[in-house]
């Protein structure tokens, strides 16, 4: 009669071995650093949107106040005294010119980078050569121009003058993104049948879409922010949110609360945009940043 002998166990129980962390004290300094930098880079929009809550006699005490009853009256104040007409400028023109360099930039990068033409460096050295001209070198022929065709003080003067000071900037952005997507794709997408503006609009567009929102974004900055032209081709009707800003330094002094309340106003749009494409920003400022 064979007799089988028990199974030996031969697997070792292993205690499980835990981990201290050692304090490092230069990472602890390098930690400390940061919060420091990151709040005092902070601290004046913080301080900014306090001050746009207090009443003028709080916020042009000598010894700063931090303790102080909120009110919204500088900010009916700041709207009644013709604010919102520019916001709603400064909304148009940069919604416009975005979307026309978009229009323009996207189909542009494209050629440039999956289906080259001829002479592309000679190309793309021509757009990135019209930011090297300073602006005030040419905003005396353009004001004159602008004159002679009777486009001063005119919304569509600054989206055409932003559309053109946007578009080479796009276009260098959006080639980035374009080499990033394999030609493989579109060969793919033919030899199926899909035409070129089906493997497009269907297979590329998508895949750089977040880079297509980093685009956009920084193009809206770069809009909403500009004053060299808005405050020498507009005056009144035209006017823009950082013309419009000017206007609460007069000289009967400066009224911080008010400008604190103006100020917050002309961020809130741009920031509430960053925050809406923030995922598609990262993504796209990322874009083949790892291989």
């Amino acid at each position: 009669m064979i007799t089988t002998a028990p199974a030996v166990d031969t697997t070792t129980k292993t205690t499980p071995v835990t981990s201290r962390k050692t304090f490092d004290p230069k990472a602890s300094a390098l930690t400390t650093l940061t919060w420091i930098l990151c709040i005092g880079f902070f601290f004046p929009v913080l301080w900014m949107v306090l001050t746009a809550f207090k009443q003028e006699k709080d916020a042009a005490t000598p010894t700063p106040k931090l303790f102080f009853a909120p009110t919204l009256s500088e900010f009916h104040s700041v709207l009644g005294s013709g604010v919102g007409t520019a916001i709603l400028n400064s909304l148009f023109a940069t919604v416009v010119s975005m979307i026309l360099v978009l229009l323009l930039g996207v189909p542009a990068a494209f050629a440039l980078s999956l289906r080259p033409v001829r002479k592309t460096r000679d190309a793309l050295f021509f757009f990135i050569s019209t930011k090297m001209l300073p602006i005030v070198a040419a905003i005396i022929p353009l004001y004159v121009i602008v004159g002679k065709i009777g486009m001063l003080d005119n919304i569509w003067t600054l989206i055409i003058l932003y559309t053109s000071m946007n578009l080479p900037i796009a276009v260098w952005m959006m080639r980035s993104f374009f080499l990033e997507v394999p030609g493989e794709l579109l060969e793919a997408a033919s030899m199926d049948g899909a035409s070129l503006w089906t493997s497009v609009r269907e297979v590329i567009l998508p895949l750089i879409s977040p880079g297509i929102a980093a685009t956009a974004l920084i193009c809206v900055i770069f809009s909403w922010n500009e004053f060299f032209f808005a405050v020498n081709m507009t005056a009144v009707q035209a006017q823009t949110v950082p013309v419009a800003l000017v206007g609460f330094m007069s000289s009967e002094g400066l009224f911080y609360a008010k400008l604190s309340a103006a100020s917050v106003l002309a961020a809130l749009p741009v920031v509430l945009c960053g925050w809406i494409a923030q995922n598609k920003l990262v993504r796209g400022l990322s874009f083949g940043a790892i291989k």
